[in-house]
């Protein structure tokens, strides 16, 4: 069978489009505070309850996953709300991608773990289908205990606060 010309053409054009235009990001990185940062969230493995500030009964499973590498975070499983969150390291900070059922998808950054806390703060979010729409821009895991936490979320519309939200979870396996 002979290629046309013009179909050739189309092939190369759309090969060449696929090709990554950007290098790779190579971090330097500091083991210690990568062990740090990841140990911090990788202890959380297990299935924690609580209820959120409005009342509502709330469950989060942590696993680590992935080889070690991501801790995946699934809250309300198995309800019409479940949300997934994925942890993963970058260079010697914790990067956090929160799969809201809101259909939006979070990307924050937290670069320390200090005062038992991990504070994520926004870096981006993917497809928003409005400007004010409302999706989750900050996280703050407070480390109670080994085993308790509390979550704040800070909801942005607009690049703005929105509202706030605390989960006190306390560890039940």
């Amino acid at each position: 069978m002979r290629t046309s010309p013009l179909v050739a053409a189309v092939l190369a054009l759309a090969f060449t489009a696929c090709q990554s235009t950007r290098s790779p990001e190579i971090h330097d990185v500091d083991p210690e505070q990568r062990e740090i940062m990841f140990s911090a969230v990788s202890s959380l493995a297990g299935k924690w309850q609580g209820e959120e500030v409005e009342g509502q009964a709330s469950l989060s499973v942590f696993e680590v996953t992935s080889r070690n590498s991501v801790v995946r975070e699934t809250m309300l499983p198995g309800t019409d709300n479940e949300m997934t969150n994925m942890y993963s390291l970058d260079g010697n900070d914790l990067v956090m991608t929160h799969y809201c059922a809101g259909g939006n998808q979070p990307t924050m950054r937290a670069t320390s773990f200090e005062d038992d806390q991990l504070v994520f703060h926004f870096e981006d979010v993917r497809d928003l289908k409005a400007a004010d729409e409302v999706y989750m821009g900050e996280l703050t895991i407070v480390f109670v205990d080994d085993n308790t936490i509390e979550q704040h979320w800070r909801a942005l519309s607009n690049g703005e606060a929105n509202h706030d939200m605390v989960m006190v979870l306390e560890r039940v396996q």
